[in-house]
């Protein structure tokens, strides 16, 4: 079935959150539009933007497609699992990136993507901010979250394991069933960006082989470029490039920190 006409608007930021929500938005070849959010200019925490997420965070969607009968509609979608798992029940009929709702397949779905939101995602943001961004090299802070992400990536590769000896297709194997899923897609986002945390994938094998069955998609090359190139990889492979990518980035972490603390300390 041919994708539907859309008119979605996307904001969002070159982050894994944000990656997520454009991986998934290529992969399904729906139409949308890019709304750049320049973090580093607190752009997220500006009146307009609150009315469409009150977190003040990316990703969030405003969609503008009619509906089937024609009625016009404005529904505002924020939350990555929630505005990937809205995507799918729209503008997924094939069930491309998900399973038919209320089958087992789309619970086991569900919960790999609420196990990414509740738990991967958060634990390896902390270990980005005490290895990249905290101003005082805390060990503590950097073992803590590197060790709690680790045994996250471990939970991964076993059921990844677990998956090759049941798979049925010739590409996977995959967290759900035999094909890429939002829940795939959720928890790449973050696993991307491991050594930008301090890990080390290849020593997950199944994991490791995994991230780069995803990468290698030309959706999800597409994504990664939006709303920008994507360019953290490429910065590592220098010390200069490290120091200047962490230092841009560290700025706005810490100022938008500071400004929190201002209204809320």
């Amino acid at each position: 079935m041919a994708p539907p006409q859309t008119q979605i608007e996307l904001y969002t930021s070159g982050t894994p959150n944000g990656q997520k929500a454009s991986i998934t938005l290529e992969e399904l070849g729906i139409h949308y539009e890019v709304k750049n959010i320049e973090i580093s200019k607190n752009v997220q925490k500006e009146d307009w933007f609150l009315k469409i997420n009150p977190n003040g965070r990316i990703p969030a969607i405003v969609d503008r497609t009619p509906t089937p009968d024609g009625k016009p509609r404005e529904k505002r979608v924020f939350e990555g699992g929630a505005l990937m798992l809205y995507l799918c029940e729209r503008y997924d009929p094939d069930h491309r990136l998900n399973y038919e709702y209320n089958t087992d397949e789309y619970w086991e779905v569900v919960e790999w993507l609420i196990w990414m939101q509740s738990g991967l995602g958060p634990m390896q943001g902390q270990a980005n901010h005490f290895y990249r961004y905290a101003p005082e090299k805390i060990e503590y802070g950097i073992k803590r979250y590197q060790t709690e992400t680790k045994r996250l990536y471990q939970v991964l590769e076993d059921r990844l394991t677990a998956q090759s000896q049941t798979a049925s297709g010739t590409d996977g194997p995959w967290l759900v069933g035999d094909k890429l899923t939002i829940a795939d897609i959720a928890s790449f986002s973050w696993i991307n960006w491991a050594e930008w945390a301090g890990i080390d994938v290849t020593p997950f094998k199944n994991l490791h082989a995994w991230l780069e069955r995803i990468n290698a998609r030309p959706a999800v090359k597409r994504g990664l470029d939006v709303p920008e190139p994507f360019t953290m990889k490429e910065k590592l492979k220098s010390k200069e490039g490290e120091e200047e990518y962490a230092k841009h980035h560290s700025q706005w972490v810490m100022q938008g920190q500071e400004a929190d603390q201002k209204k809320h300390g």
